[in-house]
This record gives structure tokens, C-alpha cells and sequence, in this order.
């Protein structure tokens, strides 16, 4: 999709002067280095000392170590999937092609290229994954734990594919700072995890190619941060990604003042971009994940080094397992809430390792589990790996100014969530945070009071989820729509203002008002004390207020949403949205549900407000409706049930009920 000069205009719109007065200077240094690239400074004596302990690779559990080997020889053979694409070419990849539209970027200065131009560039984020050098990664780690040199030669001649096919400043490789923090990170666990290979001192250290782009990296990523309406996770990788590698690769004349330079930038937007309740700010639970992920390699490498790490960042690190482990349902499954587009931080793992117990699991390791934490049962590589490294800190997690939660808190009142759960595994996520982050909220969805629902970890009231960003404007616009999550939509538009991709023009303002989170999953009460209650509003609609309470009651199994329009008579759609295993049969203003858990048939009833005239939604593609996005690039039917009507606030017209009873 291509950005239009009105969608510049309002972009500007959203920075500050000093966001201004710098994007103005990285134009000015843009220019200048088109025609003058320095050639990286001479290196002698590099070597490199940021090793695995003895006895770490021996440390991995053996199923884990049996899917990663299952992993990297689908990858020697050719074979991955990116972002719901099969490729088949990955033993001698082409660097610039997009799988998906059949197209190969362009060449040529990479400042000067439209990335976001998917007719003339392909879909970039196909491009830049594989560039990302993540499958390197699960190759050398195949290496490190089996010795056999094939997965040790394929990363090699990878490696100087790459180098030789993207040298500096030229392609779209160089474009974004997010894809040269992460490659950088890579390359450090590449050189690590080789490092019982003979050739790995040729591949880097003593190799003029390898010492050239290491270089150049860390150049471009201290001239060109991510700054004020964007500093957002990209920030994150940024640092992370240039913190790591002057750490493990600081041969440099300039490798002292790069890696101070990225810790503090590492310190303040690690702070910047989490709650103080541990959340991270961006509301999207898949950069949560990220930004954790990226954190925690950020302070091996510097324990790896001997490098002192402020406080805060270990204080923060812990503050997002803690919260991490909260909002889980009981298959560790966290909310699927915002913007996901599977980015990872570091790969070592192989197919089917759960992303978020491995978190857990590395932060059971590195801080310590409290009581209440989930019971974490799968293993996986990237644990012991982080664990070896990571000095312990008991200090940091035992410190008085921490106040580790004593118990699983349910509501999260600087970020607006809020988890009700209840009997049978009922876990119910209710939206009253803010709309994103920074005055662009560029990963936020027009979600306010919305809920999600789930049984024994299956989605029953779903959030969609993204499914793309860049070539298909109608499926990005209606994924991250109000109509597109389990919310209230007023006269057909979102509560919150788009400016187009990845911006935000007007920010729906919601507030809590009740938030009574007491866990009720193992009480058989059937007083008013087992009943658990939420209730917020927002100003999406400017002339309306609409005002949201939910009941979770354990006895009866039963959760209670009543929505609230206050104002004149509106047009309204409410939205319910099915998760992929769930059938629905709809007559009049009642859905049964129906669905199989493990073999075994469950069901539910979902009695709909009367006032409303409902039908059943699946697979529409003009406008799209009905639609569920299991990940990035990826889509599949589902039922959404969508009631239309009226509001108004003056008469009892204005309120509407909805009572979801699961059986059994």
C-alpha cells in the first residue's frame, strides 16, 4: 500500500518539534550518505569470548532438542513457512524475493526504495523475514547440540550469500532499523552457537566481509533511531539488537561508545514502553512477547560480557513475566489483543514449542516463580541457553521496592485490563485501557470494552486478530475495526479515527469503573460474593457514551454483558465473534454453541439482546465479515453474529443484554 502525500500530512501531524527537528536531520545524513560510505576501520586480534558455559548444551531437554533437529532439517532441505506461505527454496534462497505476490524488490540505494509499495516492491514483510537469519539461527543451534558440520556449512554459506548479495546502504535490507537490530542479534547467537565449529573464526572475526556489515549495522543503527510517535518496540530491537552486538563484537573503535549509547537508549525505552503494572504499553499482547523476548537476550549478552545492567531493566524484564503469568488461561495462553504480526526476538526452537511457556519457563529460571504462576510443562532450547548466561539476581527479585504481586492480580488498572475467571476454566478478557501507544497508536485495534472469552483454552467469543499490514488496505482496515471485535459499534464507524495504516488520528478515551476480579473458578457459591464484575465506557462516539458491564457468576456458569448507549437514538451493530472450532445454530435472538475439547463434545448457550436483529456471518469477503486470523499472513472462516437496531439513550431501546451460559 502506498503512502499518499495527505497520509504524510497527518502523519506529521502526530510528531512533536523535537521528533520533527530529528526526522529532519536523519533526511539531511540520508543525503549525505548516499555518496559517501566509509569503509569499516581495520580490525587485528578480534576474538570472540562470549561463549556458552561448559555443560549448557547438555542442559537442553531432549524433546526439545528433538524438535529442533526435526526443525533445522526441514530448513537443510529447503523447506519453512513464512506468514502462511510454504517456500520450498530456502536451500539457496533469493534474498530480494517475495514468495507471496511473485515479485523481486528492486535494487538501488535503500533509502530511495517504496518498500510500501507492494506493486513495485512485493509484500516486504515476506522479504524481510528470511533476512532476519532467525532459521540461521535453529540451524546453528542444530549444530551446537549434534556436532554435524552440514548445519554448520549451510549457515556459513548463507551468511556470505547474504553479505555478498546486500552490501551496505543498498536494497531494502537496509531500510528498517527493527530488521538490523534483530539480523544483528542473530549473528551474535550464530557466532555462539558455532563456536565449536573450526571455520566459525573465518566465518566473522577473521573475515573482512562479516567485520564489514557488523560494522556498517551498528553504524546505521546509531545514526538512525527510531524517535518520539514512533519509539515503540522497533526501539526495543534497535537497542537490543546494537547492545548485543558491541557486547559479543566489540572489536570497534567505536564499540564502547555504541554499546553505552544503546544500553541507555535500552534503559529509558524499556521503561517507556511498559506499565508500571508490568504490561507493555503497546496493548498488543504479541509485542509484549517481543519486547520481553528481546529484553532478556539484551541482558545476557551483558552478563555474557560482564557489562553492569542498570536495575531497572532487570526490574522491568521481571514486572512483564509477573504480569505475563497473570493474564494466561489455563493453557498459557495470553489475550489475543492489538496488533500480532509473529515476530520473535531470538529463535533456537523448533515447530510446536509453546512461545509463551518457554517466557515462563526462562523467567522461572532467571527470577523465580511465585506461588500463584501457572504450571509450566513443556520445555524448550532458548531456556537453558538465556539461563546459562543470565547471572542470577535473586537481590532484584526479592527487593522490597518490587512488591511482587502475593497473588494472581486480575486487573491491571494503568493499562485498563482486566481478567475475570470463573468454574470449568472460563477466562474472560475485558477491555478499558487506552487506545495505544504514543499519538499514533500505530499497533492499537478500534477495540474499546471489548471481551474475550474462552473454555478450557478455546476461543468462544474471539478476538480476530490482525492477519495483515501492508498490500490488502480493506482486510488491514476491517481487522483492526470496531465491527471487527466484540464490541458496540454507533452509526457504521470506528470509535476510534484512522489515518490510515499503522496511525491513529482520534483516541477513544475509556475508564474503568468496577473492576471486582475475584477468582471464583473453585467456588461453589451461589450468594452475590461469586459473582465477578467489570464495568467501563468510552467517547469513541462523540454525541454517545457507551457504557459496558459484564458478570462472571460461577454458580451458574454464566457471564452477563449489558451495553449501554447514552445519548440520541443511534444505529448500532453489536458484534460477537466466534472462535475457528466453534458452530453456532442461530434461530431468532438465540445461538447455541457447540464445540469438541479433547475428544469430548461441549456446548453453550448465547441468548442475544431482542431489540436487535441478528444473523450469522462467515467467510464474507465484500465487505469482509465473519473472518478469524490464527497468525500473521493467515485467515480462516469463522461465525460472527452481528445484531442491528437501534439505541436511544432516552428509552430502554438503549440498553441491551446478553447472557453467555456454558453447560455441563
Amino acid at each position: 500500500m502506498t503512502m499518499t502525500a495527505s497520509w504524510y500530512l497527518r502523519r506529521l501531524s502526530r510528531m512533536g518539534p523535537r521528533e520533527v527537528a530529528g526526522r529532519v536531520a536523519d533526511a539531511v545524513r540520508r543525503r549525505r550518505w548516499r555518496s559517501a560510505r566509509p569503509d569499516c576501520p581495520s580490525v587485528t586480534g578480534a576474538r570472540f569470548t562470549a561463549v556458552l558455559p561448559a555443560g549448557t548444551i547438555a542442559a537442553v531437554p531432549p524433546d526439545a532438542a528433538k524438535r529442533l533437529i526435526a526443525e533445522a532439517d526441514r530448513l537443510m532441505y529447503g523447506h519453512a513457512e513464512y506468514f502462511g506461505v510454504v517456500r520450498d527454496d530456502l536451500a539457496d534462497p533469493d534474498w530480494w524475493y517475495d514468495p507471496k505476490t511473485g515479485r523481486r524488490a528492486p535494487w538501488g540505494y535503500a533509502f530511495n526504495l517504496p518498500y510500501r509499495n507492494e506493486d513495485a516492491v512485493g509484500d516486504i514483510k515476506q522479504i524481510w523475514e528470511l533476512s532476519r537469519h532467525q532459521y540461521l539461527t535453529v540451524l546453528a543451534a542444530a549444530y551446537a547440540i549434534t556436532g554435524d558440520e552440514r548445519y554448520a556449512e549451510r549457515v556459513a554459506a548463507h551468511l556470505r550469500s547474504w553479505w555478498a548479495a546486500n552490501p551496505p546502504l543498498r536494497g531494502v535490507h537496509w531500510i528498517s532499523g527493527i530488521e538490523l537490530g534483530i539480523r544483528l542479534l542473530s549473528w551474535v547467537w550464530i557466532r555462539r552457537l558455532l563456536d565449536g565449529w573450526p571455520g566459525v573464526a573465518g566465518l566473522f572475526e577473521g573475515n573482512p566481509v562479516a567485520l564489514n556489515q557488523i560494522w556498517h549495522h551498528q553504524r546505521w543503527l546509531a545514526a538512525f533511531p527510531s524517535r518520539g510517535s514512533s519509539a515503540n518496540n522497533h526501539v526495543i530491537a534497535e537497542a537490543a539488537g546494537q547492545f548485543a552486538a558491541a557486547c559479543a563484537f566489540g572489536w570497534f573503535p567505536s564499540s564502547a561508545r555504541w554499546r553505552a549509547g544503546a544500553l541507555r537508549s535500552l534503559e529509558r525505552h524499556l521503561r517507556g514502553n511498559t506499565f508500571d503494572s508490568g504490561l507493555n504499553r503497546e496493548l498488543a499482547t504479541e509485542y509484549h512477547g517481543l519486547v520481553l523476548e528481546l529484553g532478556l537476550a539484551a541482558v545476557a549478552e551483558a552478563d555474557a560480557a560482564r557489562v553492569p545492567v542498570p536495575a531497572s531493566i532487570r526490574l522491568v524484564l521481571l514486572r512483564m513475566t509477573d504480569a505475563l503469568a497473570a493474564v494466561v488461561d489455563s493453557h498459557l495462553r495470553p489475550p489475543r489483543q492489538g496488533d500480532a504480526d509473529d515476530g520473535h526476538g531470538l529463535v533456537v526452537d523448533g515447530a510446536g514449542t509453546d512461545r509463551w511457556a518457554s517466557l515462563l519457563a526462562t523467567g522461572d529460571a532467571v527470577f523465580g516463580r511465585l506461588a500463584w504462576w501457572p504450571e509450566v510443562t513443556g520445555t524448550d532450547v532458548r531456556t537453558p541457553l538465556l539461563a546459562a548466561l543470565i547471572r542470577p539476581y535473586p537481590d532484584i527479585a526479592a527487593a522490597p521496592v518490587v512488591l511482587r504481586p502475593p497473588s494472581r492480580p486480575g486487573h491491571f488498572a494503568d493499562a485498563g485490563l482486566t481478567i475475570l475467571r470463573g468454574p470449568g476454566e472460563i477466562w474472560c478478557r475485558c477491555d478499558g485501557g487506552p487506545h495505544g501507544f504514543l499519538s499514533i497508536a500505530a499497533h492499537a485495534h478500534a477495540d474499546a470494552l471489548s471481551v474475550e472469552v474462552r473454555h478450557d483454552g478455546v476461543d468462544v467469543l474471539a478476538d480476530p486478530g490482525t492477519f495483515c499490514y501492508h498490500g490488502q488496505p480493506k482486510w488491514r482496515q476491517y481487522f483492526r475495526s470496531t465491527l471487527g471485535h466484540n464490541t458496540l459499534q454507533v452509526d457504521g464507524g470506528d470509535q476510534s479515527v484512522s489515518g490510515g495504516p499503522f496511525l491513529w488520528t482520534r483516541h477513544a478515551r475509556s475508564r474503568v469503573l468496577t473492576a471486582d476480579t475475584s477468582d471464583t473458578s473453585n467456588t461453589s457459591d451461589t450468594s452475590d460474593a461469586g459473582t465477578a464484575r467489570w464495568c467501563a465506557e468510552h467517547d469513541g462516539y462523540q454525541r454517545s457514551m457507551h457504557r459496558r458491564r459484564v458478570e462472571l457468576t460461577s454458580a451458574k456458569r454464566e457471564l452477563r454483558v449489558v451495553d449501554e448507549v447514552r445519548g440520541p437514538r443511534r444505529d448500532v451493530r453489536l458484534a460477537f465473534h466466534l472462535g475457528p472450532a466453534i458452530a453456532a445454530d442461530l434461530v431468532g435472538n438465540r445461538a447455541v454453541l457447540t464445540w469438541i475439547r479433547d475428544g469430548e463434545g461441549r456446548s453453550a448457550v448465547l441468548d442475544l439482546p431482542g431489540q436487535l436483529s441478528w444473523r450469522a456471518h462467515r467467510g464474507e469477503s465484500d465487505p469482509p465479515l465473519g473472518w478469524y486470523s490464527a497468525g500473521f499472513g493467515r485467515k480462516e472462516p469463522a461465525t460472527t453474529l452481528v445484531g442491528t437496531g437501534f439505541a436511544d439513550g432516552t428509552a430502554l431501546s438503549g440498553e441491551f443484554t446478553t447472557v453467555l451460559r456454558f453447560r455441563g
